[in-house]
């Protein structure tokens, strides 16, 4: 999205390129969101008069860690461990924490800033922050995984509370790395404090239907962007990238809406499957033997075709949900889709889309659901079960869904009468970012200078 033609935003844009040198995905989220922000200075002027962008989009507090470990081998490793802190108006800050070899600075405080308005979009009471490392979990054992996330935890720990900073699991943070964080946590502080970390396992402390929240949520509000539209997702084609936790719930929930599911990928290539995914053999072989989409090809037989090294949007679709990672979807790509008829976008992970790419999507008035609002029901159903933990309480799967739902089409709303409100009906990416800034802009003046 282009930044608003006023001279103020332009100014604060320019300022923060300037303290934060090289950090191009924390420039590119930042951008996408002043973008939008044009007309709420016009309307609201105290926003301006109190320098809430300014203060918005520096982070409240950014922590960077040593953290040692010892492999199998007895040989030392150095990692780097990170959290930001972005933003408490609303409540304790809440995010993800991500192991990968890509994880910096930059990719931290992208994910922070995201965070802060995808939560508020929730309406839950949470603030925004983010975390990880650039420790890779792949091919390590059991005993190299406890053995960083305890070194890990053992500084995070006095940052975290349940009312202070509460993470969660992203990308290569899964069930066991969150047990063993917490054991360590609790090791430490003598505290069973379960709301200090969602994504706990189901026996102690962990909410149903969490493990599937983003993956369901994503499709929910995509359905809701047809329903707007007097359509649904009823025997549509649909493409999926990836194959991790957000992938999966999102191929599970289409299905049971009607949708045929034809692709999935990872870092190797990606699968065309035109009689639909199987689900139960992709779980098999991503989520029990962590192996790569192209054995669940060789496994699923003639149904399927492994296409190494490609990009999955070249296969015609009527839905596209990019599940994967940043900046995955190219302008290319997006022209693709276009071409081949699709019909809406949604972002099952965070930022996937390219801005190039999102303005061809624009221009071709295709419906697009970003991140920030479209993949919100992991952390929403995170709160859940926040409010689980604090009441001593534990809900059912069909109830926790239930309030699931009941949050996606809140935000979809929310997103749709924020655009209309401020002149740019059906663009939900002018609406995400103008009402999730909104809610925490009033907050933020209401307490002050801080």
């Amino acid at each position: 999205m282009h930044l608003s033609q006023t001279p103020a935003i332009e100014s604060i844009y320019a300022t923060i390129l300037r303290r934060n040198p090289g950090e191009a995905e924390f420039h590119q989220a930042v951008r996408e969101v002043l973008g939008s922000l044009g007309p709420v200075l016009a309307k609201r002027p105290e926003f301006a008069q109190a320098k809430i962008i300014e203060r918005i989009c520096e982070p409240e507090r950014q922590l960077i860690f040593r953290v040692p470990w010892t492999d199998d081998s007895g040989e030392v490793h150095i990692n780097r461990g990170f959290r930001m802190e972005f933003n408490s108006a609303l409540g304790p800050y809440k995010g993800g924490l991500r192991f990968h070899p890509s994880v910096s600075l930059g990719i931290v405080k992208f994910l922070g800033f995201e965070q802060v308005f995808k939560n508020a979009l929730t309406g839950m009471p949470i603030g925004g922050g983010k975390g990880g490392s650039d420790f890779d979990p792949k091919g390590r054992s059991d005993a190299e995984v406890m053995r960083f996330c305890q070194s890990f935890m053992t500084e995070l720990y006095r940052h975290l509370g349940e009312y202070t900073d509460v993470p969660a699991g992203d990308i290569g943070v899964g069930g066991r790395e969150i047990g063993y964080l917490f054991g360590q946590y609790k090791r430490i502080t003598n505290r069973y404090e379960s709301g200090v970390l969602t994504g706990k396992g189901l026996g102690w402390g962990g909410a149903q239907a969490r493990t599937e929240a983003t993956g369901y949520g994503t499709v929910l509000f995509t359905a809701e962007m047809l329903r707007h539209r007097g359509e649904d997702l009823e025997g549509r084609r649909v493409s999926v990238s990836g194959s991790g936790n957000v992938a999966i719930y999102a191929i599970e929930k289409a299905q049971q809406l009607g949708a045929t599911v034809i692709t999935c990928s990872d870092s190797t290539g990606y699968v065309l499957d035109e009689k639909g995914i199987d689900l139960d053999l992709l779980k098999q072989v991503k989520e029990t033997e962590r192996g790569r989409v192209s054995h669940y090809a060789e496994r699923r037989g003639a149904h399927a075709a492994f296409v190494e090294g490609a990009s999955v949007w070249a296969v015609p679709t009527d839905v596209a949900l990019p599940c994967a990672t940043q900046n995955e979807l190219s302008e290319t790509d997006a022209v693709a889709l276009v071409r081949n008829g699709v019909k809406a976008v949604a972002e099952g992970a965070n930022m996937p889309t390219t801005p190039e790419a999102f303005r061809v999507l624009e221009q071709a008035g295709i419906p697009f659901g970003p991140g920030k609002a479209a993949n919100a029901g992991g952390v929403a159903t995170s709160a859940l079960e926040m409010q689980q933990n604090a009441s001593r309480d534990s809900w059912t799967f069909a109830h926790t869904e239930e309030r699931l739902v009941e949050i996606m089409k809140h935000i979809h709303d929310t997103c749709s009468e924020t655009a209309e409100r401020y002149g740019s009906p059906g663009n939900y990416v002018a609406g995400a970012n103008i009402a999730g800034f909104e809610l925490v802009a009033e907050a933020m003046v209401a307490q002050g200078l801080i």
